[in-house]
């Protein structure tokens, strides 16, 4: 793949996010290399695993509404847990709804 090809959501990744896979990559997808290679425990580096899934599904999101999309950034930033931000996306759909 070109540079110039990069996709979106691969290009709006943070440096430390991008080293991370590079490492995952590398150790052939084993989380207890990555581990060991981090210094940290699995389920350390399993959560930062599925918070880098979180942050590319929501990339994919950011086409869609852009209050979905604010409230998705603020639980993967643990700024909101995601029960309530469950909540407040049924409840912001449901009003939408009855709007339209």
């Amino acid at each position: 793949m070109a540079i110039e090809t990069v996709p979106e959501w691969m290009a709006g990744l943070e440096d430390e996010d991008v080293a991370f896979i590079k490492k995952f990559l590398l150790a052939s997808g084993s989380l207890k290399e990555v581990a060991g290679l981090y210094g940290v425990t699995y389920p350390t580096v399993r959560l930062r695993l599925d918070r880098l899934i979180q942050k590319i599904h929501l990339s994919e999101d950011t086409a869609a509404d852009p209050y979905v999309a604010l409230v998705k950034r603020l639980a993967v930033a643990d700024k909101l847990d995601f029960d309530t931000a469950k909540l407040l996306i049924q409840s912001y759909k449901k009003t939408k709804g009855k709007d339209a």
